[in-house]
C-alpha cells in the first residue's frame, strides 16, 4: 500500500467533503500518522472510513467524524484539554498539537496503556493518560478550556459541563441509538450553555454513561 496516497485519498475523498476546509486540520491530518496509532492487525484500514477495532470491544472514531470535531473545537495553543475516551491516542495526539496541554482519560486498563505507547513512540508530550472513569468529568484537574468526549452520552451530566471554563468549548455526541447528535456546547457565563448541533452520527455510547431518567406510570 502506498501510505502517503492513502493519507491524501482519505483528507480528499473522504475529510473535505465532511465541509472540514480549515487548512490546519487538514495539514494536522497528514502531520499525525494515523497509521501509527491503530492496532497492528488493522494496519491496512489505517485511512478507512470506518471505526478501527481497538481491544476489549472499543473502537477509533472514522476520520471524518474525529477531523470534524476537531475543527469545530477550534483548539488555542494556551490552552487545556480534557478527552474522555482515550482509545488508541489518536485523538489526543491530534489535540495536543493545538492546545498546550490534553489530559485524556480511559477507563479500560489495556487502551490506557496502548495510547501511552502511541503518544511515546509519536513523541507527543504534552498528552498525558490517565486510567480512570471519566464519565463524569475529571474534576482533579479542572477546569478545562476544551473537552472532547470521544463516547456517546445519552446526556450530559451537569458535572461536567461545570468542568469548563466561562468561555470554554465542550464536543460530545449526545442521544441514544439509532441517531445522535454531535454538538459543540459553549459556557457562557456561570449558569448559561449554547449547544450547537453540527452533524448526526452514533458514536457507542461510555461505559457508565449517566442515563436519562425512566419514566414510571
Amino acid at each position: 500500500m502506498n501510505i502517503e496516497q492513502a493519507r491524501f485519498n482519505m483528507i480528499e475523498q473522504q475529510i473535505r467533503p465532511w465541509e472540514v476546509l480549515d487548512q490546519d486540520v487538514l495539514n494536522l491530518l497528514s502531520i499525525v500518522k494515523r497509521e501509527q496509532f491503530v492496532p497492528e492487525v488493522y494496519a491496512d484500514l489505517a485511512f478507512a472510513d470506518l471505526e478501527i477495532p481497538l481491544p476489549n470491544g472499543q473502537h477509533m472514531l472514522a476520520p471524518r467524524v474525529e477531523a470534524r470535531v476537531l475543527q469545530e473545537l477550534t483548539v488555542k495553543k494556551h490552552e487545556s484539554v480534557l478527552e474522555i475516551g482515550a482509545g488508541s491516542g489518536y485523538m489526543a495526539a491530534l489535540l495536543a498539537h493545538r492546545a498546550q496541554q490534553v489530559l485524556t482519560v480511559e477507563i479500560d486498563i489495556e487502551l490506557a496503556e496502548f495510547a501511552r505507547r502511541n503518544l511515546a513512540k509519536n513523541g507527543i508530550v504534552n498528552a498525558e493518560v490517565a486510567q480512570g472513569d471519566g464519565a463524569r468529568g475529571w474534576a482533579a484537574s479542572a477546569p478545562y478550556d476544551v473537552i472532547c468526549v470521544s463516547g456517546g452520552l445519552p446526556v450530559v451530566p451537569q458535572e461536567l459541563l461545570e468542568q469548563l471554563k466561562i468561555g470554554g468549548r465542550l464536543a460530545a455526541f449526545v442521544g441514544t441509538a439509532p441517531v445522535m447528535e454531535a454538538q459543540i456546547i459553549t459556557r457562557i457565563d456561570d449558569k448559561q450553555y449554547r449547544i450547537a448541533v453540527v452533524f448526526e452520527t452514533y458514536v457507542e455510547p461510555l461505559q457508565n454513561a449517566l442515563q436519562p431518567p425512566r419514566f414510571r406510570f
